[in-house]
């Protein structure tokens, strides 16, 4: 190492304590079996349930993903009213659910109250005291019943269907012109219905 010129002298640091600044993971393996160990004793403490909580199935956002459908956040009000269940008793069954979610389609609403429908029919609610059954609570002969802890699948997005041949009706519709027709008809309609009552007054007047 030589020194040339008039420049700063190096003040190179080779004697630094670095086994004390040194991080080790040795303790990997013991952190492993103590998180095991958790989770046992949590599954332990929460009894026969499901392995998952029950979430909706929602589409993807963005034109790229909408075809498929995956797991949304929670349940809508609407969609619990119409199973049947309310918001307290989904909260105590594995059941998400997301107040500020709000359904925009029918076909989607019905997917998912089909699959509360189903949810429900397989469930097994056990007593919290034995023996000392509440409303609510699974008759005897479903406590005694084999019992799946697998979760419910979702649904296909879009179920197949057999090929066919299209017919004169659908060559001939024109879809474009459809939904631009039934555009302008929703824009023009209170001035349509405002000219309507003003020419009935008219009318009305003229007749006195």
């Amino acid at each position: 190492m030589g020194f040339r010129h008039n420049n700063v002298l190096h003040a190179n640091h080779f004697r630094k304590d670095w086994q004390r600044r040194v991080r080790t993971w040795f303790d990997q393996p013991g952190r492993k079996l103590r998180r095991r160990n958790a989770r046992k004793a949590k599954a332990t403490a929460l009894g026969v349930r499901p392995l998952t909580l029950l979430r909706p199935a929602v589409r993807g956002q963005t034109v790229r993903y909408n075809r498929k459908l995956r797991e949304g956040r929670g349940f809508t009000l609407a969609e619990l009213k119409d199973a049947g269940i309310a918001r307290k008793e989904a909260l105590g069954v594995g059941i998400v659910v997301d107040h500020r979610r709000r359904n925009l389609s029918e076909e989607g609403k019905k997917i998912n109250v089909e699959r509360l429908k189903a949810y429900k029919a397989r469930l097994v609610v056990f007593p919290r005291k034995a023996g000392k059954a509440k409303k609510g609570d699974s008759s005897a002969e479903d406590l005694s019943a084999s019992t799946t802890r697998t979760a419910l699948p979702l649904p296909e997005a879009y179920p197949a269907e057999a090929p066919r041949k299209i017919t004169a009706k659908e060559h001939e519709f024109q879809a474009y012109r459809t939904l631009r027709i039934a555009r302008a008809n929703a824009r023009y309609e209170g001035a349509r219905k405002a000219r309507a009552a003003k020419k009935d007054e008219e009318e009305a007047a003229k007749k006195k």
